[in-house]
Order: C-alpha cells, then sequence, then structure tokens
C-alpha cells in the first residue's frame, strides 16, 4: 500500500474503528494465560480531560499493551466517579439537573478518551451514579450493619457551610474543605459511621505485604495516618465527685511530674466539672469558641495553647497529689480519651500552657549527666521542657531507674491496684459516611418510631435517588422535603416511618469500583466469584500522590470488610502502586485562574492523538512533574513524520517479516544494525519493567530510528531483509506508545494482522556481541586515547596496542612503565612514573 502523508486524524480514526469492531481489548477469564489487572483511577466526569488525565491514562495504556503483548490476559477497563459534590455544585452553576449534567459530561469524557486510542474494555464501563451501580454498595451497608462494621452516634463533625454537608477528618486540609477551600466548622449531629478502628491493626500489619510494590512516601503517610502508639491508659479520681478521669499517655515515666490535666472541650465530663462553679457561663463561652475551632489547626504544634480551669482537681494515682482539671484548646476527643495527663518539665506543649498560666513544673527525667554528678534539673532554670531520655527522681520507689524500664513498671504497679494497664492507641478514627447533599447514593434504613431504626429489607433495593428532584441554589438536600421520598412503611411493622435523607459519601464508591469491573453486567450478585478470584487484585494501580491516605485507605478497608463479610477472599486490592507526578505549565500546576490550562483537545487536532501520548511519555519519568512544552510536542510530532518517512522511503523493497527475525548479516552494515536492534529491544524492555521508564525506552527507540536512517542507503538495496527486521521491531517496540502510526506501518509493511496480536520482540544475547569494541588507555588514571580492538583479544596484545598509540607515547616520555592493567574489552591502564 502507498502511505502517502502521514495525517494523524485520518489513521487515527480507522485503526480505532478496526479495534473497537475487532474487539481486540476485550478480555473473558482464561484460565491457560496468566493475568495482569491495570487499572488508572477513574476520573470524576467534569466534561472536559485535562492534560493529567492524559499522563494518567497513558501510562496505564503502555502497560496494558506491553503486557498484553508479553502473552498475558489483560483486564484493562473504565468508567466514572459520578457521584458526589463536583457535579451538584456544577449543576447548581449551570442551573440543571445533576443526573442531566453527568450524563452528559460522561459522553463528551468517553469520546475524549477513545480519540487518544486507549486500549479499554468499554463493556465494562460503569458510572458509580447509576442504580445498577449503587444497589450493590446499599446491600454492603446492609450487610456491615449486621456484622456491626457500621453504627449510628451523635457527635462533632466538620462541616463545611459551602457545600452544606458534613467532611470526614480525610476531607479536611488545614482547616479547609478539600473540595472548595472554605472554613471548616465543628458541628454535633447523628452520622453514619464504618468501623474502620476494627482493621486499624491489619491495616498497618498489611502495609508490609506492600513494600516494595507501593512507593515508600505512601507506605509512611499511611502508617502515620493510622498512627499506632503504645502507651498505657491511667485512671485519676476525681476530689469530691463519684467520677474518674482516664488518660492515655505514651510516658507513663513521668507520672509523678503530672501537675495537672488537660481535657478536651468535647469531653463528657466538662459538663459535670462545671455544673456547680461560679464561673459555669465563662466556661461554657471558652467551650463553644473551642469546639468550634478547626481540629487540625487545634492539633497544630504552632497553635497558641490557651485554656480554662474548671474549678475541679483530680488525684494523681501514684503520690495522692491534688491536680487542677482545665478545659484546653489543643486536647482533641478523637485521639486518645480526651484527656492528658500534663507534664509540664517533659513534655514542650505543656511546658508552654504551664508557663502561660502559671502552673507549677516538677522535673521526674533527670539527665544522665547531671545524675551522675548528683544533681537534680532546677525546674527554675529551664527554658523548655526536657524530653530526652534519662533517670526518675522525684518518683518515690522508681528513683534511680532508667525512664524506658520505668514506663512499665509504674504501670504494673499501677495495675494491681485497678488503676492503670498497658494500652495501645490509633490516631486513625472511624469513617463517617453521611453526607447532607442530594448527589449521591441514598442511605438504606428506615426511621419507625416504634422500631427504631430499620435496615431496608435487601428485596426493596436498590432505594432510588428520586429523579425529579430540584436541587437548591444553597447546596442543601432537597430530600428532607420530598414527601414522596422520606414518607415510607415501616418494614417490620407496617406503621409510617420516615427513610434516611442522608446520602453516602462518596468514597464509598470509589472504595469498591475495582471489584465490580471483574463483573459488572452480573445482575445477581455484586461481585461474581469466580471472575473476582480470577481477576483480582489490581496488578498495577495509577494514579496521583492526593489521593494516598483518602481513597488508597478506604479502598484497602473496604477489601478487608467485604471478604469479612463472605463477598470476596482477596487480602488487600492493589499489588503495586504508581502514582504519577503532575503536569506543570509555566512552572505551576494548570489551572483555569492561572490561564495555563492545555486542551488535550487542541492538542489532537493540530498533531494527532499519537504525538500527544509520545510528548507526555517522554518529556519525564511518570513519578516525576512534567512540564508542559509546546516545542516537545512538536518534537514528538516530527519524530513520528521522521519514523513514517523512513517506512515510506522504502516502500517496494520492505518485507511483512517478525521484529529481530533478520539473524544473517552478510556485510558490515547489516551486522551492525541487527546489533542495534537486538540492544534496542533489550533496553526498551528493561527500562519499561524497570519502574515504566518511558523516557528512556523512547530514547532507545529514537535511537534506532537514527541508525536506520544513517545505514538506509548502503542497506536499502543490498540487504533490505536487515532494514526490514528494524523497522518491524521499531513499530513493535513503540506501538504502545503511539499505536495509530505503529498500526498504520505495520500494515504498509504487508503484515496482514494487528499489532495488538503480535508478541513483544525478543533479543538474541549473540546478536550483542561485537566484533570489535572500543578500548580506552589511561595514563595514571587519566585517559589518554582510545583504539579499535578485536573482542576478547589476548590481554598482551591489549597491552602492546595501548603502548603504541600515538598520544600515549608522548605521555609516556622520560618516564619509567611500571605496571599495565588490561580490563579485558574496556579499557588498559598504564602506571608510569
Amino acid at each position: 500500500m502507498a502511505l502517502g502523508k502521514y495525517e494523524p486524524e485520518k489513521i487515527e480514526k480507522k485503526w480505532q474503528q478496526i479495534w473497537n469492531e475487532s474487539g481486540c481489548f476485550e478480555v473473558e477469564v482464561d484460565h491457560d494465560k496468566p493475568k495482569y489487572y491495570v487499572l488508572e483511577m477513574f476520573p470524576y466526569p467534569s466534561g472536559k480531560i485535562h492534560m493529567g488525565h492524559v499522563r494518567n491514562y497513558s501510562i496505564g495504556d503502555v502497560v496494558a499493551r506491553f503486557k498484553s503483548m508479553q502473552g498475558f490476559n489483560v483486564l484493562h477497563p473504565m468508567g466514572w466517579d459520578a457521584f458526589g459534590l463536583p457535579a451538584e455544585n456544577a449543576a447548581i452553576k449551570n442551573e440543571t439537573h445533576p443526573a442531566t449534567w453527568t450524563v452528559q459530561n460522561i459522553s463528551e469524557m468517553r469520546e475524549q478518551l477513545q480519540r487518544l486510542g486507549y486500549s479499554y474494555d468499554w463493556r465494562r464501563e460503569i458510572a458509580t451514579c447509576r442504580p445498577e451501580y449503587y444497589q450493590w454498595e446499599q446491600k454492603f451497608f446492609l450487610k456491615f450493619l449486621e456484622k456491626g462494621l457500621a453504627y449510628r452516634k451523635n457527635s462533632p463533625q466538620n462541616w463545611c457551610p459551602s457545600c452544606n454537608t458534613v467532611l470526614a477528618n480525610e476531607q479536611v486540609e488545614e482547616g479547609l474543605c478539600w473540595r472548595c477551600d472554605s472554613e471548616v466548622e465543628q458541628k454535633d449531629m447523628e452520622q453514619w459511621f464504618l468501623r474502620i478502628t476494627d482493621y486499624a491493626d491489619e491495616l498497618l500489619k498489611d502495609l508490609d505485604m506492600l513494600d516494595g510494590g507501593w512507593p515508600e512516601r505512601v507506605l509512611t503517610m499511611q502508617r502515620n495516618w493510622i498512627g499506632k502508639s503504645y502507651g498505657a491508659e491511667l485512671t485519676f479520681q476525681v476530689k469530691d465527685m463519684d467520677e474518674t478521669i482516664t488518660v492515655f499517655t505514651t510516658r507513663p515515666d513521668t507520672l509523678f511530674g503530672a501537675t495537672f490535666m488537660s481535657v478536651a472541650a468535647e469531653h463528657p465530663m466538662v459538663e459535670k466539672l462545671i455544673a456547680d462553679v461560679d464561673n459555669k457561663a465563662e466556661i461554657e463561652e471558652f467551650v463553644a469558641n473551642i469546639r468550634n475551632m478547626d481540629r487540625i489547626k487545634r492539633g497544630a504544634d504552632d497553635l497558641e495553647k490557651e485554656g480554662i480551669f474548671t474549678g475541679k482537681y483530680c488525684i494523681n494515682p501514684v503520690n495522692g497529689e491534688e491536680v487542677p482539671i482545665f478545659v484546653a484548646n489543643f486536647v482533641l476527643m478523637g485521639y486518645g480519651t480526651g484527656a492528658v495527663m500534663a507534664v509540664p518539665a517533659h513534655d514542650q506543649r505543656d511546658f508552654e500552657f504551664a508557663r502561660k498560666y502559671d502552673l507549677s513544673l516538677k522535673t521526674v527525667i533527670n539527665p544522665p549527666a547531671l545524675h551522675e554528678e548528683g544533681k537534680v534539673l532546677a525546674e527554675s532554670e529551664m527554658e523548655e521542657a526536657y524530653t530526652a531520655p534519662g533517670i526518675l527522681v522525684n518518683s518515690g520507689d522508681f528513683d534511680g531507674m532508667e525512664n524506658e524500664a520505668a514506663k512499665k513498671a509504674i504501670v504494673e504497679h499501677l495495675d494491681k491496684s485497678g488503676l492503670g494497664e498497658m494500652a495501645v492507641n490509633y490516631r486513625l478514627r472511624d469513617w463517617n459516611v453521611s453526607r447532607q447533599r442530594f448527589w449521591g447514593a441514598p442511605i438504606p434504613v428506615i426511621y419507625c418510631d416504634d422500631c427504631g431504626v430499620v435496615p431496608v429489607p435487601e428485596d426493596q433495593l436498590p432505594v432510588l435517588l428520586p429523579e425529579n428532584a430540584q436541587v437548591r441554589k444553597d447546596g442543601k438536600s432537597p430530600l428532607p422535603e420530598m414527601e414522596e421520598f422520606v414518607n415510607c412503611t415501616c418494614p417490620k411493622c407496617g406503621k409510617a416511618a420516615r427513610r434516611e435523607t442522608d446520602t453516602f459519601d462518596t468514597f464509598f464508591e470509589s472504595s469498591w469500583y475495582y471489584l465490580r469491573y471483574c463483573d459488572p453486567r452480573n445482575e445477581e450478585q455484586a461481585l461474581g466469584n469466580e471472575e473476582t478470584d480470577y481477576w483480582m487484585n489490581v496488578d498495577q494501580y495509577i494514579g496521583g500522590i492526593e489521593h494516598a491516605i483518602l481513597h488508597l485507605l478506604y479502598s484497602r478497608f473496604f477489601t478487608k470488610a467485604l471478604r469479612d463479610t463472605g463477598f470476596i477472599k482477596t487480602d488487600e486490592p492493589f499489588a503495586n502502586l504508581l502514582t504519577q507526578g503532575m503536569v506543570l505549565k509555566d512552572g505551576g500546576k494548570m489551572s483555569k485562574s492561572k490561564g495555563n490550562v492545555v486542551d488535550p483537545n487542541a492538542m489532537i487536532n493540530e498533531y494527532g492523538a499519537d504525538a500527544t501520548r509520545l510528548f507526555i511519555l517522554f518529556a519525564s519519568p511518570p513519578v516525576k512533574e512534567l512540564e508542559w512544552s509546546d516545542q516537545g510536542l512538536e518534537g514528538a510530532f516530527r519524530f513520528l513524520s521522521r519514523l513514517w518517512r523512513l517506512v515510506e522511503g522504502m516502500e517496494g523493497r520492505l518485507e511483512a517479516v517478525a521484529p529481530t527475525s533478520f539473524n544473517d548479516p552478510q556485510v558490515a552494515a547489516a551486522k551492525k544494525l541487527r546489533f542495534k536492534e537486538h540492544d534496542t529491544v533489550r533496553r526498551v524492555t528493561r527500562d519499561i519493567e524497570n519502574e515504566f521508564q518511558f523516557n528512556t525506552a523512547i530514547a532507545a527507540v529514537m535511537e534506532l530510528v537514527n541508525e536506520m536512517y544513517g545505514l538506509r542507503d548502503e542497506l536499502a538495496d543490498a540487504d533490505p531483509k536487515a532494514m526490514s527486521s528494524a523497522i518491524a521491531t521499531a513499530v513493535t517496540l513503540l506501538s504502545p506508545v503511539a499505536p495509530h502510526i505503529c498500526e498504520e506501518l505495520w500494515n504498509a509493511m504487508g503484515h496482514e494482522t494487528s499489532l495488538t496480536a503480535q508478541p513483544w520482540p525478543t533479543y538474541d544475547e549473540a546478536a550483542l556481541v561485537k566484533d570489535e569494541i572500543t578500548m580506552v588507555v589511561q595514563v595514571n588514571g587519566k585517559m589518554r586515547g582510545k583504539f579499535q580492538a578485536p573482542n576478547n583479544a589476548p590481554k598482551d596484545a591489549m597491552e602492546k596496542a595501548a603502548l603504541e598509540q600515538e598520544n600515549v607515547a608522548k605521555f609516556l616520555e622520560d618516564k619509567t612503565v611500571r605496571k599495565v592493567i588490561v580490563v579485558p574489552n574496556k579499557l588498559v591502564n598504564i602506571v608510569a612514573n
């Protein structure tokens, strides 16, 4: 066939249609082939893909095509994270229904992704806003409720006044809503939670299973978020009250130095403590102000410490001393017990508080150097807390002990009297899944005045989100005002009841979507047993580092919870994780407000999908940030055009041979090209398999193309089979990156099958052995010359040839050669003085 001019749009449409009609990316369970499940994090349907999407999905597509060519049965699906605030807010802004907005955007984005030629099995497409998807998560929730993993409680919640909904702790970033950057408030509400804390130990332990497959940075972020700490729970009696306060501490060795207690504003004891004090109103006002502070700010190291005395004291359980009880702004109810024994001599936060409110300090850990001198750290001279290891002082029977040993000894002493025990605490809190917005999956419970909370029977699922709802401009959910939705009949007693009007957090949907891809059209069960057992877990997951905690932690929990409720057998959802870097322009993140957004559609229209894919994969390693460059994209287009012209110039002389099939070089140029061809296969295979270094893999193919241009005139007629083999190798290796042009060139060579059915090229070690090699000559460690020599030549011949080099001889004048070191096939080092 005659190639003619390289017209990307024309050939890209052609091959996308061929792939679609042939169903070459559609896969089923096949136990005769090893499986490989590659998945990019699915997008929110905003209506337009951006360059971040293009980078993410291009990385995944190269992996999918590469693994398929290596003989794997590759699952590579796509879907839509379609519920949530962004769609609802956009629909309000555009005065339309979220469903209308979302469906329209999905259609537009699907078309954009298809223009890029990604190898998705589109039969498996899902959208989380469809009842056939969310009916199953409603069933999961009922199973969680039955197992005690879901529960309802009243507690202070992060409230975004702009989005009019509750946010999980993980969705608050530096005191601001993760979606709209509004300042987050605290609000007491009855909410639904999932007991992710029941899995804290397993979530932490199983991170070891992911070591080597996940970035160390992500593993560290998850470990820190789970935040396991070992310590003790100690009980303090409240003076003149029949009440006790329990504290968690990692420093029981400092208990003798506790001079006051700090409790959180939300602590249930606060109301009892201040019930009869004269300044009750003042304390209540302080408490209210603290409760409305952002919890992230309250836990920050640079927070100005504030507190108020409750008028009550508690008794230190080891020495009987009276300790004043304060409400303090830096104590959080969500960590430990919400009460802290304050040891200002040995905790910097407590030290600052004590200095501010003129509270006493008591040294109980003495620096070893002072202890050896028989001295004790003087509280009056302290400018900061002493937090290093040391020897116990002022600690009764425990004086003289090293503080680490004293931790266990003091707790064992308290345990005998029932006033303390060893304990483990976690930073991780249970997951609040209730949201007060319309565009989400309804929570399937009913409230009956007689029966209480009643789960919706499974045969009544799904609880449908009403399509006739009119979203409000203020963002508040219309569901509580829709009588036809709210009013229902109690499934237990048959009396009038009310439906739950909260919807699930959108992370509920994204925590299990990867499982549904395994069997997305199954109407009988959420997760087909054979399909899920075969495909799971995901072999390669690809997405942004911003999801290191929220989505990835929730997905890990969901997988374990679904395992324990009998739905799946998998322990961990994602075996390997790649977190790609952001795409930047002019040194900053692309954003409309900065006016530096690059429209992928415009780039595809001008340069084609292949050039766009090639540039975004070549410009930077996938884990690094990528600086957008129009010149770089033009360069990618020029390279593809150059490859096109190379094949076009060989028309009529090319043969439909397999990659690396040429093995009988008769002339030096053919042998040289054969070496380069096999070396390129070796390098590209290594670079893709070694942390997906696509940029260096593409560079290797470019070098091969350059080599073919240099040898073309000599080999075009003398040995066209050598050129045919090398061109076949180049287009096959490049096909995962730029699939359309490679298919067209492969076809132009006379091949009747698609590259999608072509095995990945292999290389012959024998072809990588050169007849001649370049030897470097050093004199006293400095390079002074080079020469060509036969491969594996004898050492004495190498030594003789090195000494005969004209430039080398110059540096040996008036010197005596003391030693000659020959490193075979690499260098000769001459030592002379």
